[in-house]
Parts: structure tokens; C-alpha cells; sequence
């Protein structure tokens, strides 16, 4: 799977990270965060994987498919609201 710029901001916004906390939670340079917001290079797949693997492992999965790109945040528990 791909991150597009558009769904990593996204997905950062969801959790209130700043690109600084997602290159800690990653373990990814900040300097490549800053590359892969800027759409200034694709990221290598070992840098997808493991930025994917922040977002999921904090409840939030990217989405990107031919009809949709961003990101959607996984609750635990579901209300009915009715």
C-alpha cells in the first residue's frame, strides 16, 4: 500500500500529531516525513510500512483507493445512538 501526502496529513490530524511525533512513533527521520508531505519523493516501502504501522497501531487505518484518499480512525466500542 501507498501513503499519498494528502492521507499522511490526514491521518496525523486525526491523532493532533506533528510531523515531529510521527517521525518518533515511526522511527522515521523527520526530514523524510517533511519529503513525503511535500509530495517531494515517494517514500521507500520499509518508510510506508513502518509509517503505516504507527498510524494502525494507534487506531487509525489510510485509505487509498481509486475513489478515495485519507484516513479513518478505529473506535473500540460502537454507540447505536438510538
Amino acid at each position: 500500500m501507498t501513503i499519498t501526502p494528502q492521507a499522511c496529513r490526514a491521518a496525523r490530524a486525526l491523532l493532533g500529531w506533528s510531523m515531529r511525533d510521527l517521525a518518533k512513533e515511526s522511527t522515521i527521520s523527520l526530514g523524510a516525513i517533511q519529503r513525503l508531505e511535500s509530495g517531494g519523493a515517494a517514500p521507500r516501502r520499509d518508510t510506508m510500512r513502518k509509517i503505516l504501522e504507527a498510524f494502525s497501531s494507534h487506531g487509525v487505518r489510510v485509505v487509498d483507493d481509486a475513489s478515495y484518499t485519507g484516513a479513518v480512525l478505529r473506535t473500540t466500542t460502537r454507540d447505536s445512538g438510538f
